[in-house]
């Protein structure tokens, strides 16, 4: 059970077929060489190699989450006339500027937002509109619109920062089927959970000890494909005890994620990993419940508020290694700025983005176009920076090492100024 609302009641089919089959799949387009978990409707994505450096978790808010209702443009007439029943008042407002100011329920996060850990930026999107939930997730995920190649943008980044892909590159969680989603480059690897790895007699350390030992010789010594085969199962074992005990071990005394939230769970499992200190690079986390086709108050209200509580306990869960860990929240598409007559908002175009943690420069960050006729895409915010600029200044700061023109072939840089 989550607290975010059900993503099926949302009336939209275009992306509760397209959802629905993605989650059946386990997998996201972009996530070609990751592994791929579900925690309720919430499915997470990693990315393992051999470093304990800067950690990336990208959290997706599937369904097109209204930016204008997240960070609020409180000072264009504009938006208090197009919603008159669904703006969010100025003295209502989280730390607002001249421009722009937070939705309320964001105020689990206002501890980091005065430390100067959180940046909201505004009028982000796609190079053009795409109001499909399916395609625009695809474009999103794939960031490379030219190319016939069904390898994502994390896929790129890994391959970026490591010549010699690692076993645990390429991980499926949760079904022993291998969805089209880790057909790639690097490899890969279906399974039910980190527990089904383990090796035989984990829980009896000499009895593991004397068998792993009897197997790595037999396999070392074989020729042919059995046996790097075999050695890359014990590697794989050894190193899934050491996942699944920091996992189950669960948050730090203190440390209190969101009761049935999904989203907390996924978070939670993820700050484990990160402190199993594998060499987690990625992680990517998948949080429907964002498609607010009607009553946009009080649904926004609770998917922030949900989305606001698990952030700030996952940062908390972190501990010390919060430190190499930024977050970049993204949707597919944002709402239009008219609400319709059930008191909710359409597919639109512009969006909010949030960047949290290690290496952000907190505030507000927009190239903003305005809310004037004049100004809209087809009644819509438009979008005056590229989304995948936003990925690009993270990634600069926090990989230096990567290639960027390969990651995200043929986009120019243009940074905004929110990392250091």
């Amino acid at each position: 059970m989550s607290t975010v609302p059900n993503d099926d009641v949302c009336g939209c089919d275009d992306y509760g077929v397209s959802r629905r089959s993605i989650l059946k799949a386990a997998g996201l387009a972009a996530m070609a060489g990751v592994t791929t978990s579900m925690f309720g409707d919430v499915l997470t994505s990693t990315v393992y190699g051999a470093t304990e450096g800067n950690i990336l978790v990208v959290v997706s808010l599937r369904g097109g989450a209204d930016g204008l209702s997240m960070i609020v443009p409180h000072a264009e007439p504009a938006y208090y006339t197009a919603r008159p029943t669904t703006s969010i008042a100025y003295d209502r407002l989280l730390r607002p500027n001249a421009t722009f100011g937070l939705h309320p329920s964001f105020a689990p996060l206002q501890g980091m937002w005065a430390a100067g850990q959180v940046a909201g930026l505004h009028a982000i999107g796609l190079p053009s509109p795409n109001r499909s939930h399916f395609e625009a997730m695809e474009l999103l995920e794939d960031a490379d619109a030219g190319s016939s190649a069904r390898i994502g943008w994390i896929n790129r980044m890994i391959s970026g920062l490591s010549s010699a892909p690692d076993l645990f590159d390429g991980m499926q969680i949760g079904s022993t089927v291998t969805p089209t989603s880790l057909v790639g480059p690097a490899p890969s690897l279906a399974t039910g959970g980190f527990d089904d790895l383990q090796l035989p007699f984990h829980s009896d350390t000499t009895m593991m000890q004397r068998v792993s030992s009897s197997l790595q010789a037999q396999y070392a010594g074989h020729q042919g494909p059995l046996g790097p085969a075999g050695v890359d199962a014990l590697t794989l074992g050894r190193r899934a005890s050491d996942i699944a005990s920091a996992v189950g071990a669960g948050a730090p005394s203190g440390v209190t994620y969101p009761k049935y939230s999904a989203l907390g769970e996924a978070l939670g499992s993820t700050a484990g990993l990160i402190r199993a200190k594998v060499g987690v690079k990625a992680v990517a986390v998948d949080a429907g419940g964002w498609d607010h086709h009607v009553d946009l108050q009080w649904r926004v209200k609770d998917s922030i508020a949900d989305l606001a509580a698990c952030l700030a306990a996952f940062f908390t869960d972190l501990g010390p290694d919060a430190s190499r860990v930024t977050v970049v929240t993204l949707s597919e598409f944002g709402r239009r700025l008219t609400e319709n007559g059930s008191r909710g908002v359409d597919h639109g175009y512009g969006n909010a983005v949030l960047a949290l943690g290690a290496g952000v420069v907190g505030g507000y960050y927009a190239r903003w176009p305005g809310l004037g006729t004049a100004q809209q895409v087809d009644g819509d915010l438009a979008m005056t920076t590229d989304y995948r600029a936003v990925l690009m200044e993270v990634l600069g700061s926090r990989f230096s090492s990567l290639d960027l023109s390969k990651v995200f072939p043929g986009v120019a840089r243009a940074p905004l100024g929110f990392m250091r």
